[in-house]
């Protein structure tokens, strides 16, 4: 009986997974480059995603103390131009802004506890070093990826630039640095994730 419940609760979150997947990509919320890994995950019989973003360059502005305060000034999920960086400081912003790279996150759901440790050798061998299991419950297990590439740091106070445009340019060219060994990680987990879970 309590197998029949854990099969009935992983195939009823799988599939509020799918369509909350494909609703994602019909908006275009969905960071083009995990479309590809998130829908093969998504026709595998014993897996899905939940949420998860591909990493990227940031000015994050906060208003308060907690994550509801803060918003997107400008983001880019590809490498960026310094000249870019600098011209969205020099715009209006309230608040505090922060300058951040930050690395791949993402989850995965399975049915049972071998197939989540399963992902966690596709994990070993894929060189990601930050990753665990986040949920275990009867027919739910998810695991939680996530890429070890980040920078973060004031770089705005209300009206005033708190850096140098020098600086923004350094800065900027170690993200780029930074945001292309992330993409390069999350590409060699997509690879050997396409391989170990179509066993």
């Amino acid at each position: 009986m309590k197998k029949e419940k854990g099969k009935a609760r992983f195939e009823m979150v799988k599939k509020r997974h799918y369509s909350t997947l494909k609703k994602a990509e019909r908006e275009k919320k969905m960071d083009p480059q995990l479309i590809k890994l998130c829908d093969f995950i998504a026709e595998t019989k014993n897996y899905f995603t939940s949420s998860g973003c591909s990493g990227r360059i940031m000015l994050l502005g906060l208003k308060g103390k907690t994550k509801r305060d803060s918003y997107f000034h400008k983001k880019w999920h590809s490498t960026v131009k310094a000249s870019d960086v600098w011209n969205a400081l020099l715009e209006k912003t309230s608040g505090e802004i922060w300058f951040k790279e930050e690395p791949f996150i993402l989850h995965i759901g399975t049915n049972t506890l071998k197939n989540a440790k399963k992902i966690l050798k596709i994990k070993d061998k894929s060189g990601v070093k930050r990753g665990g299991i986040i949920v275990a419950k009867k027919g739910k297990f998810l695991v939680e990826l996530v890429g070890t590439e980040e920078i973060a740091f004031p770089v705005k106070r209300e009206n005033t630039i708190l850096v140098e445009k020098e600086f923004i340019e350094l800065i900027v060219k170690k993200a780029n640095e930074k945001i292309k060994r992330n993409y390069a990680r999350l590409k060699l987990l997509e690879k050997n994730l396409k391989k170990g879970l179509s066993k």
